[in-house]
């Protein structure tokens, strides 16, 4: 049985070490893997507890989009853009997560300081510029 609760907690502290998790959830966690291993070791199906789609926002729209960062409506985690997090976690896309919460297309999934750092990078370095240059060669081979 130690092995188990051992199993449990690795598995756990893997999950902890990505995301953030309060106490109770910790705590939480770890009985609902320790029993979901109790039941494979037993031949049984564990059960799993379904997420649900239709959930509650974690966050009001008008809070969620900030400048500094951008949190997500689902979970409630702040990042700088959410695409790859939507993919990744949630298993959906853009399109998806805008209709779940009627966020119009408009709306950027970035936080603003981060795409106008992104934005005067491209500028420093000239990227408009060239890609002006490169379009103006291309037009000129037609």
């Amino acid at each position: 049985m130690a092995n188990l609760l051992e199993m449990a907690t690795e598995i756990v502290a893997s999950h902890a070490s990505t995301s953030p998790m309060s106490k109770e959830d910790l705590i939480a966690e770890i009985s609902e893997i320790y029993n979901a291993l109790c039941a494979i070791e037993k031949g049984e199906t564990p059960v799993v507890q379904g997420v649900e789609e239709e959930a509650a926002p974690a966050i009001s729209k008008r809070k969620a989009f900030g400048k500094k960062q951008i949190i997500c409506m689902i979970c409630g985690k702040g990042m700088k853009t959410l695409a790859r997090h939507l993919k990744t976690a949630h298993g959906m896309t853009a399109k998806e997560y805008r209709a779940q919460f009627d966020i119009p297309r408009t709306q950027a999934l970035a936080a603003k300081d981060y795409s106008e750092s992104r934005k005067q990078m491209a500028i420093d370095r000239g990227l408009g510029e060239n890609l002006a240059k490169a379009r103006a060669a291309k037009a000129k081979k037609k």
